[in-house]
């Protein structure tokens, strides 16, 4: 499915959903009645979350998925989703065996509207929702100090504004970042529990208990804490009884969290090299609530970060079911057993589906590095393990691929600006999705060396560029760069190796080792090498190498006189005085080019036929760090230490084609000893400033609806 800008639809099929409209007179969901007319739909008892349905309570075990605010060529709080995106997604998550739906912060009108009609069509398996109230995070982080009055008003004002979108019941003005808009559709009944807060900074909430820690315990009318409580503990309290009372006042009572992560959580551990890591923790069991809706423990708990789950022997007697040591199993144990007699649930997991890696984990559970089957293989394995330990539920991140967020060893390779206008399937923040956001010719150009599909493409979405080898087509779209043609002979695959020098800006390297002794007269940032006995992969020119020039303690390549393996960090080099060691630096090659015929269609880079050659690369391996406005990283120093690399305009790529054949000295494609770059023809794209976009389910979506719907 194409879509384009604020989701304007270009090709959609869509099964039109149920004729109903929202209204106040839709129907609710059934719910109790209290005493005082209160009504309340879930509650928690003993260690689990219980539904009200057919006139009595029976257990409810989250099976849910988180979902983002934005479409791709938007950040948060753009108005980007519309209500018909909502009702599309809410029909594939229902048939996903999922029963809730996770937003972090206060979505446009248009998802509570969605909800509510989708669920007057469903009234046998509807979908319910937990809504996060998002924490005032830059004044968190101005005042480092969560007692700070400008705080606490700031996250008060904000839960109000949440009951207020969920009952239906407010007009928000318009506030860039944020969401706004007149609210009318009534979803209370379809709320399983508010989610407040967002992962707490330990060195802020460090520093609230020692401000505070002379301050009285929290006594509410709602929620209390014990005499082991923190500061921010009673802050918490304060927090979710406000909300409580709030929500009490307009005739409903629903469970609260608040957000937590494996970084503050109330565990010990001892092998953990990051004092950040394990420097504080926010106990959920230090707080409890009165009244019968109840309250549960929450965490946002990832299989590769922090480091001890990589270098414990804690759990060591904790196996899977192959007879291997599993720390996240161990872990969840260990976290399940602490927090006895009250429910606790996941509300994050997963891992994502991308070329780039960003963290190893253990058991192959990196953070990153994935194809769609592989996500799956991981999220069910961790779906599993949350359910068998009897966990309240478990909530996988995340429904959409979002191409605006950030990953830590990219973004020093983006313009921050930009980073919603393109694909860069090497950061790993934007690939976690079950539903893949692709770029425009995801479904339109296959790799698999059939050039039909060629000719079905508009006029002027491909060029044509002449070389000394052969013609060759050229298009792009929001994450690649295609290349098509006709070789001058069939292509031998035990013989041949095919190149494309590329050439954007002045610098880089002249003569490649490939290119047998010629030299050109410009050299070449980055190198694409397909097929042979060699590695078929994007290389880099020793001078333009990001890795080598942001990282001091990234390894010397073994032969600087050559082109360089695109690489990745994954960890840097840290002494660590808590556990007494060094974590060497670690680093991971990203420049594979795999060949249609041994990876998942999806996958593909390059493919060959007989004489037909087809490839697609990323605008992110070529050294662009936005194709949207033709900006690529410089050949200047970077501007902070391991921070950000310089970035300048180009005015288009180079190709240059060329042959070796195994064993030879000729070059096949490149005449005379000195070449002149400028003889090729530049391939020269538009800018753009809308997207469009492809809609695709990943495998990994139904690998989770058969683990989904096989949970009693």
């Amino acid at each position: 499915m194409k879509y384009k800008g604020k989701g304007l639809l270009i090709i959609l099929f869509i099964t039109i959903l149920g004729g109903c409209s929202v209204s106040d007179a839709a129907q609710e969901a059934e719910s109790k009645e209290l005493e005082n007319g209160t009504k309340i739909k879930f509650r928690t008892n003993e260690e689990q979350l219980e539904i009200y349905k057919n006139d009595s309570w029976s257990p409810f075990f989250v099976k849910g998925v988180n979902m983002g605010a934005t479409l791709p060529g938007y950040f948060p709080g753009a108005h980007a989703i519309k209500k018909e995106d909502y009702l599309r997604w809410f029909e594939m998550i229902n048939e996903m065996g999922a029963n809730t739906i996770r937003i972090y912060t206060i979505h446009d009108p248009a998802f509570y509207q969605a909800l509510v009609e989708f669920n007057q069509d469903h009234t046998e398996d509807p979908l319910y929702f937990m809504q996060g109230v998002w924490s005032p995070v830059n004044l968190l982080k101005e005042k480092n100090d969560a007692w700070s009055p400008e705080v606490t008003k700031q996250f008060k004002d904000e839960m109000s504004d949440a009951i207020g979108a969920v009952s239906g019941d407010i007009t928000l003005p318009e506030d860039p970042g944020n969401a706004s808009g007149e609210y009318t559709a009534d979803a209370s009944s379809y709320l399983v529990a508010w989610h407040i807060g967002t992962e707490w900074d330990p060195e802020m909430v460090e520093n609230t208990n020692k401000q505070h820690k002379e301050d009285p315990l929290f006594q509410g009318d709602y929620f209390e804490t014990t005499k082991e409580a923190s500061a921010f503990e009673s802050w918490l309290a304060e927090l979710m009884d406000d909300l409580a009372k709030k929500e009490e006042a307009i005739g409903w009572q629903h469970p609260i969290t608040f957000t937590n992560w494996i970084t503050t959580d109330p565990l010990e551990h001892p092998d953990e090299p990051f004092v950040m890591e394990d420097l504080v923790s926010v106990d959920a069991t230090h707080i409890q609530r009165t009244d019968e809706a109840g309250y549960f423990a929450s965490f946002h708990a990832y299989p590769y970060y922090p480091d001890f789950l990589r270098y414990t022997d804690k759990y060591d007697n904790v196996k899977n079911e192959e007879g291997k040591v599993d720390t996240y199993k161990g872990y969840l144990q260990e976290l399940k057993e602490y927090h006895e007699d009250m429910p606790i649930m996941i509300t994050e997991f997963g891992v994502p589906a991308s070329r780039g890696n960003a963290h190893f984990g253990p058991l192959g559970r990196d953070q990153g590095g994935h194809t769609d089957t592989e996500q799956g293989k991981q999220n069910v394995d961790m779906l599993q393990h949350i359910y068998q330990e009897d966990y309240a539920g478990a909530i996988v991140f995340t429904w959409q691929d979002e191409w605006f967020k950030k990953t830590w060893n990219t973004m020093g390779l983006e313009d921050p600006h930009r980073r919603p206008f393109w694909y860069n399937n090497l950061s790993v923040e934007m690939s976690y999705g079950l539903l893949g956001m692709y770029p425009d010719k995801q479904d339109e150009l296959t790799i698999d060396g059939d050039l039909s599909d060629w000719d079905e493409l508009d006029k002027g979405e491909s060029q044509t560029l002449s070389t000394a080898l052969t013609d060759f087509n050229v298009a792009n779209d929001e994450g690649y760069v295609y290349l098509s043609g006709h070789l001058p002979e069939d292509y031998d695959a035990k013989e041949d190796t095919v190149y494309f020098g590329v050439n954007s800006l002045n610098g880089g390297k002249k003569n490649p080792e490939s290119l047998q002794g010629k030299t050109l007269d410009d050299g070449l940032e980055t190198l694409v090498q397909l097929g042979g006995d060699n590695e078929s992969e994007v290389l880099i020119a020793p001078s333009y190498d990001f890795h080598q020039r942001m990282y001091d303690n990234a390894p010397d390549d073994d032969n600087d006189s050559n082109m360089h393996s695109w690489k990745l960090a994954v960890s840097r080099k840290v002494n660590s005085s808590e556990v007494d060691k060094t974590l060497p630096f670690e680093e991971v090659p990203v420049g594979e080019m795999k060949q249609s015929s041994t990876s998942e269609a999806s996958q593909a880079d390059w493919a060959v036929q007989g004489d037909v050659i087809e490839v697609r690369i990323p605008w992110s391996l070529l050294g662009l760090s936005d194709p949207s406005s033709k900006q690529a990283i410089s050949y200047s120093s970077k501007e902070q230490e391991e921070a950000t690399m310089q970035m300048e305009k180009i005015e288009g790529i180079r190709f240059i084609p060329w042959i070796v054949k195994q064993g030879s000295e000729t070059v096949e494609g490149v005449e005379g000893q000195t070449v002149s770059v400028k003889d090729y023809p530049l391939y020269n794209w538009d800018e753009w400033q809308k997207v469009e976009y492809e809609e695709q389910l990943k495998q990994s979506y139904y690998m989770m609806q058969d683990a989904f719907t096989n949970m009693e």
